[in-house]
């Protein structure tokens, strides 16, 4: 069980990881992201919602539920649309590496806003994830980054870590994948109501391109939540979110193979400073709930 564990934590991390493939083809070609992003949440909550029917799960949620799972679908699409928009200004890779600064985020709202201690170890990592995105800022003899690109996506981290933090602390009673389908389906309404305020047509052009979106959908989205979901029931959530470290070191080497970025040795030091400061911050997480 634990080896199956495992495998889903890292096809869980490696099919988010390549989101690049999908989303800078459809930015070259000038489609709407909204459309896009409204086709790619629209298709995971059928699947997921193809899979709570035939698991006969219910689809019945009370009013809380449905307010508490529309705020997750909101976060949920602001930090895709912060990230996204960021892409416009940082490479693939950087912007998949500062997003995955969240956990470091969560820890500063819990010691922020629920007064929970930050240990020794805890401010090492937030001290190691920073000086990450210094080091991803540094070029040459100064910095020459697009400051705006940083601070769009460190917006996308921050709406991530609010979604991370309400599903810990409104303790709402729905399973997994009843969350996940409800969030995607909330995700798809915040998206699908830019476009119809945009006055944007759904209309999809051709059948590559509406194959290309189911395929984003269900590679980047679905099997991502359901090997999550099924990750931390078989090994738990601490070995889980390490192993999503893999999931910017994927979208480095597609933006390096693929989209012909350079891989500098500024990319590599801020990399592994940002991954072993998560990876710290997450262990010293563990550590912390072991000792409650």
């Amino acid at each position: 069980m634990k080896l199956r564990g495992y495998a889903l934590g890292i096809l869980s991390a490696v099919s988010y990881g390549l989101i690049p493939i999908f989303i800078l083809p459809i930015k070259q070609v000038h489609f709407s992201m909204d459309i896009t992003l409204f086709y790619r949440f629209f298709f995971s909550a059928l699947m997921v919602g193809g899979y709570l029917l035939y698991s006969r799960e219910s689809f019945r949620i009370n009013k809380k539920e449905a307010f508490i799972l529309a705020v997750l679908g909101t976060c949920y699409a602001l930090s895709s649309d912060f990230l996204f928009l960021g892409y416009d200004f940082l490479t693939a890779g950087i912007a998949s590496t500062v997003l995955f600064i969240y956990p470091v985020i969560v820890a500063l709202i819990m010691f922020f806003f629920y007064r929970e201690k930050l240990s020794k170890l805890s401010v090492v990592s937030l001290l190691l994830a920073f000086a990450g995105v210094i080091v991803l800022c540094l070029k040459g003899k100064g910095l020459e980054i697009n400051f705006a690109g940083l601070g769009i996506v460190m917006v996308s981290s921050l709406f991530y870590a609010l979604y991370m933090v309400i599903v810990n602390k409104s303790n709402i009673k729905v399973s997994g994948f009843k969350l996940t389908f409800y969030s995607m389906l909330f995700t798809s309404m915040f998206f699908m109501t830019k476009a119809v305020m945009a006055n944007e047509s759904f209309a999809i052009p051709s059948t590559e391109i509406f194959i290309s979106f189911l395929v984003f959908a269900f590679l980047t989205t679905v099997i991502s939540s359901l090997c999550l979901v099924f990750a931390i029931k078989y090994i738990g959530s601490t070995p889980v979110a390490i192993l999503g470290a893999l999931e910017p070191v994927v979208a480095v080497i597609i933006s390096v193979l693929i989209f012909h970025e350079k891989f500098t040795s500024n990319l590599l030091i801020g990399i592994t400073l940002i991954l072993f400061g998560v990876t710290l911050n997450v262990i010293g997480s563990q550590k912390k709930i072991g000792h409650v």
